[in-house]
Parts: C-alpha cells; sequence; structure tokens
C-alpha cells in the first residue's frame, strides 16, 4: 500500500480502529463473563460443583454376554448351597472380559459373594440370595474393617478387594438372614437377641483388643480376628474398588453396616431400597471413598441412613484418606439415628458433601443432618451444602453438630476437630422435635460459618441451642412462627 496516498492513510486508520474496536468488545465481553461468574452466590457456585461431581463420575459399562448361575449348577431351592456356582460364574465372567453374571427367578442360599473386575451381578426380578447362617462359611478372613479400625475378619457377605468396574444390579432381595439369633446378638444389645454371658462384641477379645492394636499401630495383616470373636461383617462392601454401580436391589436383614464402600473411587447408588432394622445397620456409609453419587434410594434403617465416615482415630490419621465430593439427591429417609449424617468415625475429615431435594419424615428419624466427632476423633469436616429438604418430623433436632459425641467409654483426647462451612437452604420441616438447631462446639475450636437461608421449622420445643459457634447466619428463617435473627 501506498502511505504517501491519501486513500491508503484513510485505508490504514480505518483498519487500525476496527482493531481497537474489536478488541475493546472482546475485552468488554471478557470482564462481563468474569464479573457474572464473580456474582454467583456461594450457594450458587456450589450446586455448579455437585454438577460437575456427577458429570464426572465413571458408570461402569458392561459388555453384552449373560453368565446363567444356573450354567454352572446354581438350585434356585433355597436350601442348596450355591456358593461355588455363584464363584464359578463370577470368574468365568472376569476372565472372558466381563459382562453380566445373572441370577434368575428364585431363592438361592449362599456364602459371601466375591465380586471381579467387569462384572455386573445381577439379581433378577422376584429372585431372594439367601446369605447362610454358618459363620465358617465366611472364612478364610478378609482385610475389611468395623467401625473406622481396619482388621482381618469374616468375609462381608458381597465383597470385592481392589476391582474395578463392579456391579450389583437388578429388582431381586439380598437377605442377610440377620436377626435376634444370627449376627445381631453379638452387639451386646439385650432388645437384639443378647443374652447375658454369652460373647459379644465388647468383649475384651473383640473391641478392646482390637482398639489396643490400632493405638500402638499393629500392622492391619496382624490384626487377625475372625472365628472365636464377635464382629459383625458388611452386607456388601467394596474395599478399594474403581467404577463402583449399585442400582435397584433391596437388602435386607444386615447383620451390621449394609452399603460400605472403603477407599474407593466412582461410587454410584442408583434406586436402592434398604429395609433393615438391626444394630449398627446403617443404610450407606462411604468410608475413605470420594466422587460418590447416591440418588433415587430408600432409607428405612435400624441406625443411620447415610452416614459418611472417614476411619476412627488413629486408623484415620495413619490412612490420612478425607472422604469428598459425595451427592445425594432425591433419596427417602425413613426410620434411623440420622439422615445424612458425617461421623462419628471421621478422622480422615469430610469435605465437600452435597445433599439435594430430599425427603426426611419418621417418628423413629432422630435427626435430619448430623455431625458428630470427639478429641479422639479430631477430623476436618467443611464445605456441606443441604438444599430443597422436607422434612415432616424428626425426634431431636433438624440440624446437629456435636464435638462431644461419646458413645464408648473415654472420648477425650488431643485431637481438636475443626467444622466450618455448613449451608441449609430451602429446608421445610413440619416437626423439628425436641431442638431445631442444636450446636455443641468447643472452646478451643469452635463451629463457624453454619448458614441458614429460607429455612422454616414450624414446631420444635426449643427452637436453638448453641454453644461455642461463631458466624451464625440467619436468613428468612422462622422457627415456631418467629424470624430468628443474626442477633
Amino acid at each position: 500500500m501506498n502511505v504517501n496516498n491519501k486513500g491508503g492513510f484513510k485505508i490504514l486508520f480505518l483498519i487500525l480502529m476496527g482493531i481497537i474496536v474489536l478488541s475493546c468488545k472482546n475485552d468488554k465481553k471478557d470482564k462481563s463473563e468474569t464479573s457474572q461468574n464473580s456474582e454467583l452466590s456461594q450457594s450458587e457456585k456450589a450446586w455448579q460443583n455437585a454438577d460437575e461431581i456427577i458429570k464426572n463420575i465413571t458408570v461402569p459399562q458392561f459388555k453384552d454376554t449373560v453368565f446363567n448361575v444356573k450354567d454352572f449348577g446354581a438350585v434356585a431351592d433355597g436350601e442348596t448351597n450355591n456358593t461355588e456356582a455363584f464363584a464359578d460364574a463370577i470368574k468365568a465372567c472376569s476372565e472372558s472380559g466381563g459382562g453380566k453374571v445373572l441370577v434368575p427367578e428364585g431363592k438361592y442360599l449362599t456364602g459371601p459373594i466375591h465380586l471381579k473386575s467387569n462384572v455386573n451381578f445381577h439379581i433378577a426380578e422376584n429372585s431372594e440370595i439367601l446369605f447362610t447362617k454358618d459363620k465358617k462359611a465366611y472364612l478364610p478372613v478378609v482385610h475389611t474393617s468395623y467401625e473406622g479400625m481396619e482388621f482381618m475378619n469374616y468375609s462381608p457377605m458381597i465383597y470385592a478387594y481392589k476391582q474395578e468396574n463392579i456391579a450389583v444390579t437388578g429388582k431381586g432381595v439380598f437377605n442377610g438372614q440377620a436377626d435376634n439369633e444370627n449376627w445381631w446378638p453379638w452387639s451386646g444389645a439385650e432388645r437384639y437377641g443378647h443374652k447375658e454371658g454369652e460373647p459379644q462384641q465388647r468383649d475384651e477379645h473383640n473391641l478392646p483388643r482390637l482398639s489396643k492394636m490400632v493405638e500402638d499401630g499393629v500392622a492391619v495383616e496382624e490384626r487377625v480376628f475372625g472365628e472365636g470373636h464377635q464382629f459383625r461383617v458388611p452386607f456388601f462392601e467394596p474395599f478399594e474398588c474403581e467404577n463402583v454401580l449399585i442400582k435397584d436391589v433391596k437388602f435386607i436383614k444386615a447383620p451390621f453396616w449394609v452399603m460400605h464402600p472403603t477407599k474407593s473411587s466412582n461410587v454410584t447408588v442408583d434406586g436402592v431400597t434398604v429395609e433393615s432394622h438391626g444394630p449398627n445397620n446403617d443404610g450407606c456409609n462411604p468410608e475413605y471413598s470420594k466422587n460418590v453419587h447416591i440418588k433415587n434410594c430408600l432409607f428405612d434403617t435400624g441406625d443411620d441412613c447415610i452416614a459418611i465416615k472417614s476411619g476412627r482415630d488413629n486408623d484415620g490419621r495413619r490412612v490420612g484418606i478425607s472422604s469428598e465430593n459425595i451427592v445425594v439427591e432425591d433419596c427417602v429417609m425413613k426410620d434411623g439415628h440420622g439422615g445424612v449424617v458425617m461421623g462419628s468415625e471421621i478422622s480422615g475429615g469430610v469435605r465437600n458433601v452435597y445433599v439435594r431435594n430430599c425427603e426426611m419424615n419418621s417418628p423413629n428419624l432422630d435427626r435430619a443432618i448430623r455431625i458428630k466427632t470427639n478429641t479422639r476423633r479430631g477430623g476436618t469436616i467443611e464445605d456441606i451444602y443441604v438444599k430443597n429438604l422436607k422434612v415432616g418430623q424428626v425426634k431431636e433436632a433438624v440440624l446437629k453438630i456435636n464435638t462431644h459425641y461419646a458413645i464408648y467409654d473415654n472420648q477425650e483426647g488431643e485431637h481438636m476437630p475443626v467444622i466450618r462451612n455448613i449451608f441449609l437452604e430451602n429446608v421445610d420441616v413440619e416437626n423439628g422435635g425436641e431442638y431445631g438447631i442444636l450446636i455443641r462446639g468447643r472452646e478451643e475450636s469452635p463451629v463457624t460459618g453454619v448458614h441458614l437461608t429460607n429455612v422454616t421449622i414450624k414446631k420444635a420445643e426449643t427452637p436453638l441451642l448453641i454453644e461455642n459457634a461463631n458466624d451464625i447466619e440467619f436468613k428468612n428463617t422462622s422457627i415456631n412462627g418467629k424470624q430468628i435473627t443474626n442477633e
């Protein structure tokens, strides 16, 4: 271009002006997007994060190949022991590259079921699996845990160890056959069949011995229990597994915790029903686990409906894995000690928990949201979000945070818990029980950052009991028809 020409100057000038204008527009657009993102509330950001967690969870997929357990000798008469037939079908499925192990309609007696990679264990509608009452069938011992303490014990009823891409699916029923004559008496509770003088879990050779091993740092493989000891087993325990799916099945009569994903990631629990009212019959207990999605489930339990864990005392600190990125949605909670609970085995910490669109209602449900720890457990519990919660009635409190939790003898130690950033939004409660909100922090470590927005508790005997807590915020929150102010 000949810049000595006036026309050339004009063209060059227009080109430069166009570049400047375009640059300004892009700059304004970037600033606008940045401003928009910064204007998102903490709640909006949190729920975007929850959606992102769900999006990034790998749900296992399986080949179309079907392995019918009857082809491996299974008999659906409720009496024949099918342990070997189930194991052979699972092995053949896994070794061939995976697929579906099908349990057709009927009743099947079995010992423990051990899943392997790339296997979808599918129990058809109108099928029921009965787990044998013979304790010796759950030997040899395997690497498992009891209330946040790892050890070698009887096998869980359904177990997977260091496997990936596994599933338990179908419309059938898993029946643990636990009752006041089988498994439950070991809890030591008279109402669950224990008789004075009979062995139980708190005898010196059981929990006290295991607790001492944990305190002394004894290697897990040397903590051998099993036969001659009284530790009940979890129902379903994927241990150090990746990409786990539990869908549509029903669990009844569990010995102990029902679903216990441990040190596992990418866990989906979808449409599962838990109806089990025995001792410690928690519905789902993710422990040391991350990227967990629990949805469309019904929990009617003898203990917590969902309880998020991360190890007890020295074991939790030894492992040092927090449970995090856990989303609970569209679930119904009936009986239980708590709807969604964090603790008490929580020494490794819990963070990024999201609960939304759930219903909780029962005269036998003690609390809706609960956090429990003490100075032996310690742990950091942070960034807990609850939204769109409907509560019919609870016995004790809608929200209970307790850093003085004690059920065993001495629960005081030197590990101060930290609890912060708890958000409840759009919570509607008919009957809150004894307390609307119950918070007991520590003078040395107050609970901080509890935020209630659009929370209505229509009835509670005592609206608030708050000790050692800072930065408690109420927005459009009322209890017994009275607005609660930040003062």
